[in-house]
């Protein structure tokens, strides 16, 4: 939860082998914050440990309103190196531009069953994306698996680098198909507490290391 914390369990994601992060910073009880004060603590505590690793956070809704995200992005006086957007939030174009405006490059949240790549589409902000990261929340492994390439095939004429990920049930098995297709895939707690043998997770760091293995194994 707190900026130390955050931290050091990044450093141990390193050494398990993640090459980026991407942080939730939390206010003092616990809940997502994009304020000022509470993003520079945690980017500033995270460089100390890990270097020049790049270092994303989110920007989602339950962070604040539109307009209040936009403000606190464009208080920010540490700048994280890249930002997710979901597109089917309400205020995700003018919040993605005004991190693009400071320099921060955005990953294009898109999410299943949402209209979140028409939006990205219409806004014209596609081509300045790092990545498009296709976000499948079915609960169930199979309509996951058949949303994720629906989702592949669709993202796939506006030719961005694509990051897939799959949450809790899905999880490992959308891991799998990143590496079968060549694509970008995260790990973490925030998708799932559990190893793919249903027994839970250390930490990040150990969903990490088991993550590389099954990707090897998956090409």
């Amino acid at each position: 939860m707190t900026p130390a914390e955050i931290a050091e369990a990044a450093e141990a994601s390193l050494r398990a082998g993640a090459d980026d992060l991407h942080v939730h910073p939390k206010d003092p009880t616990g809940k997502d914050s994009i304020d000022p004060e509470i993003v520079a603590a945690v980017l500033v505590a995270l460089r100390e440990r890990c270097g020049n690793v790049p270092v994303g956070i989110t920007t989602g809704a339950w962070t604040g309103s539109g307009d209040d995200r936009c403000g606190h992005v464009r208080s920010w006086t540490v700048l994280p190196d890249h930002v997710s957007v979901n597109f089917h939030e309400q205020g995700a174009e003018q919040l993605a531009r005004r991190c693009l405006d400071r320099g921060i490059a955005v990953d294009a949240g898109i999410w299943s069953h949402t209209d979140g790549l028409e939006r990205l589409v219409a806004s014209g902000l596609a081509s300045s994306c790092r990545h498009l990261l296709l976000e499948v929340t079915d609960a169930d492994v199979d309509a996951a698996l058949v949303s994720a390439e629906e989702l592949i095939n669709l993202a796939a004429p506006l030719a961005r680098p694509l990051l897939l990920h799959g949450e809790e049930t899905s999880a490992w098995p959308l891991l799998a198909l990143a590496a079968r297709r060549g694509l970008a895939a995260r790990m973490g707690l925030e998708d799932t507490l559990l190893l793919p043998d249903g027994s839970s997770a250390n930490d990040n760091a150990e969903l990490v290391s088991i993550a590389h293995r099954e990707c090897r194994a998956s090409r």
